[in-house]
């Protein structure tokens, strides 16, 4: 069983637990809009939180968003622990600017080729509840191999992996792209371990964070 069966079993789920009620809360959260939703991306808080923690991004940390729509709330769910954010990417300072590099499907990456894109897109409220920056006990050596094999991996361009199968490199889900440059970067097979779900090898954006090696620099919801 691949993780695509896997997701399909959660969405199950989520319709077999909660029933009528369930399917009624879980459609209103994510279809109608919201006096929140609307505040969320107008408040300018939000804008000038994100710009403070733009400048405390370094190479190699690995961020972390909370995504509002029904699909970032699914792949949350696969977090066991922690089931607060739904997307990662990587940190690379480039021209003194932080870009953030991570692999994504959708509508918003129809070419499903890992993408790049600048710290303050990839944090915007418009789409999202809340962020995160994650910190590894490593040093300036080990950041410059952070930064190394994921530059390395983007320049194969790999796709978005809809098999979400943790044992192909050719395409890569999101955690899974930073789980395996991390664990090259480290040369560590287990620095970053998987988790196992119905006889399933995964890795879930929780796995970047529950770790010993790892320290929240900073995190906030959106207001």
């Amino acid at each position: 069983m691949n993780l695509k069966k896997l997701l399909s079993l959660k969405i199950w789920g989520l319709f077999l637990i909660g029933g009528t009620i369930t399917v009624g809360i879980y459609a209103y959260r994510f279809v109608h809009p919201s006096s929140h939703n609307i505040s969320r991306v107008h408040n300018i808080q939000n804008y000038q939180a994100i710009d403070s923690v733009v400048h405390l991004l370094c190479d190699g940390d690995v961020v972390l968003r909370t995504g509002a729509d029904a699909t970032s709330y699914i792949f949350s769910q696969f977090n066991q622990k922690d089931k607060t954010y739904s997307h990662c990417g990587i940190v690379v300072i480039e021209q003194g600017y932080p870009f953030i590099y991570h692999s994504i499907g959708g509508e918003d990456n129809p070419y499903q080729i890992l993408k790049r894109d600048s710290a303050s897109f990839w944090f915007s409220p418009v789409h999202n509840l809340g962020l995160a920056v994650v910190r590894y006990a490593s040093d300036s050596v080990n950041r410059a191999s952070i930064v190394g094999e994921a530059k390395k991996i983007y320049a194969q361009k790999p796709k978005f992996d809809m098999q979400f199968d943790l044992l192909s490199d050719d395409r890569m889900y999101c955690a899974e792209y930073v789980y395996k440059v991390l664990n090259k970067a480290m040369k560590d097979s287990n620095y970053i371990t998987a988790s196992q779900k119905f006889g399933v090898w995964y890795v879930a954006t929780e796995n970047l964070f529950l770790n010993p090696h790892a320290h929240f620099v900073c995190h906030l919801r959106y207001k």
